[in-house]
């Protein structure tokens, strides 16, 4: 049984019983919580009330101490490491759940002091773990510690679900809105529009439809003073994390479940699916990346060998460099064959804007309402919200014998399985009814679609040519030859056989 501090001078009055003091919290410090420094505040208050000489400190702050825990507790293991090495004869925390909230870490410590003889002290007890009764009631301790984390996590995500459920906002707030507070409980009230942000996410979403970079709109977002949420630089990945966030629908996400939001969204569902279609199939790879400086470079094929199969797109792609002499050429990256740069580009945009006027193109993108794959997707879209509903409903019933009908393990086990589903007929829904790009709209069938051309900046002329052409580029009929002759170059546009989709 746990020995009281002054017992130990009694049975042991030479003994120098020098100690570690440790000290946990998993708490954020803007909330209630007991904080580490108290905590150490009241070992230091017994180590001087026994004379127990202090060795080290020891303190994990914002770190939780059970089964999942994300961070790893330093202090914790360098104590522990001290404690084998026998520094010391006594650790000290202020209460049990301090040391752990796990069984793991508590049969580790356990252990530690057991071989090593130190004494463990916690609520102004000292217990000698080399006595049965004594690891026996630690152990119960820890399996209390245990239990009442596990407690607290089932209540947090039961609080969270329901809050989604409801359409709280939940998490930082995102960039183009700001939170509002009751003044005396500090609760959140609600989540609203920032008048200046908020104009700028919609010019975001609007920029990436026309074509431009990601690049380009965060360079412009820094040079208009603009930061992050975080307070950062805009750079294109946090660009990219704005136009895929559905928070600017009014939508809240929980574990892959979407719920109605209860706060105003900032974009219309059709600018933002028109984006996500754009995203997922064509401002991936070189087309998106801010290191691209050359029209054609990525993007165009070698005909000789590879760039046909689309699982291998780095595969027999032409980029634009230097040879020896100075002369810029497209050259194939496994070096068997190139081209002048300026005759190549030249012939690939005439050929380009010279089909980009006829009727031929525009009708190439002309796509029905409502196709089967949108009738498909929509329809697998509707069993799977009709699944989960039925089975929220059930977790929410109880049958004749008083029992739940569906458990809140199960439940999860079930939202968790049809999430990639429901995300997949999602996508393909979009992708089934997206629109035409604004930015091919006013070229396609446009007779004046050259003057258009020439207005694009480079990111959104490789961004058109990945829309509408495959460019592949073959030998020459004999080394020396200069000129494009007929053959060397082939155009597959959208639609036509040949065509294969950049991403």
């Amino acid at each position: 049984m746990p020995i009281d501090p002054a017992y130990l001078h009694l049975v042991h009055p030479d003994v120098v019983w020098d100690c570690f003091l440790y000290g946990r919290n998993s708490v954020d410090p803007k909330k209630k919580g007991r904080s580490v420094a108290d905590q150490l505040k009241d070992g230091q208050g017994l180590a001087d009330q026994y004379g127990w000489p202090v060795k080290d400190v020891f303190k994990d702050t914002g770190i939780s101490a059970s089964r999942h825990a994300r961070k790893k507790r330093d202090d914790f293991e360098d104590m522990l490491a001290r404690i084998e090495a026998r520094e010391v004869r006594i650790v000290v925390a202020f209460e049990a759940s301090r040391y752990y909230r796990d069984l793991e870490a508590y049969v580790r410590l356990r252990n530690a002091c057991y071989s090593a003889g130190v004494l463990l002290c916690y609520n102004g007890q000292v217990y000698d773990l080399s006595k049965r009764a004594d690891r026996k009631a630690t152990a119960m301790d820890a399996v209390s510690a245990e239990d009442e984390v596990e407690g607290i996590r089932d209540r947090n995500l039961r609080t969270t679900r329901e809050n989604a459920e409801k359409g709280g906002p939940h998490g930082p707030t995102p960039y183009g809105y700001r939170r509002i507070y009751d003044p005396d409980t500090g609760d959140l009230v609600d989540q609203i529009p920032d008048p200046k942000q908020a104009k700028n996410v919609v010019k975001m979403f609007e920029d990436v439809k026309a074509g431009k970079s990601l690049r380009g709109i965060a360079e412009k977002m820094n040079e208009s003073g603009e930061v992050t949420r975080l307070g950062k630089r805009w750079v294109a990945r946090s660009v990219y994390m704005v136009l895929r966030n559905k928070a600017y629908l009014g939508k809240r996400l929980h574990k892959g479940v979407e719920y109605e939001g209860t706060w105003e969204g900032l974009v219309k569902p059709k600018l933002f699916d028109e984006v996500q279609v754009l995203l997922d199939g064509r401002l991936k790879g070189s087309g998106g990346s801010t290191a691209v400086k050359h029209l054609l470079s990525g993007l165009a094929l070698c005909g000789v060998h590879g760039g046909m199969d689309p699982a291998q797109p780095d595969l027999g792609t032409l980029r634009k460099t230097t040879t020896a002499r100075g002369r810029w050429v497209y050259r194939c990256n496994q070096l068997d064959l190139s081209v002048n740069a300026d005759l190549f580009q030249a012939y690939v945009e005439e050929g380009v804007v010279a089909w980009m006027r006829t009727k031929e193109a525009a009708a190439a993108f002309r796509k029905p309402k409502d196709g089967k794959a949108a009738a498909a997707a929509r329809a697998r879209l509707k069993a799977i919200d009709e699944q989960l509903l039925e089975a929220r409903e059930a977790a929410g019933q109880f049958d004749e014998n008083g029992q739940i009908k569906l458990s809140a393990l199960s439940l999860a086990s079930i939202e968790k399985s049809l999430s990639p589903l429901r995300q997949k007929a999602e996508a393909d829904l979009k992708r089934a009814e997206a629109t035409i790009p604004a930015i091919l709209r006013d070229l396609l069938g446009n007779p004046m679609a050259d003057e258009v051309w020439d207005g694009l900046d480079l990111h959104q002329q490789r961004f058109v040519l990945k829309q509408v052409v495959t460019v592949r580029l073959f030998k020459a009929r004999a080394p020396g030859v200069k000129r494009i002759e007929p053959g060397r170059v082939t155009l597959s546009f959208y639609g036509q056989e040949g065509f294969v989709p950049v991403t």
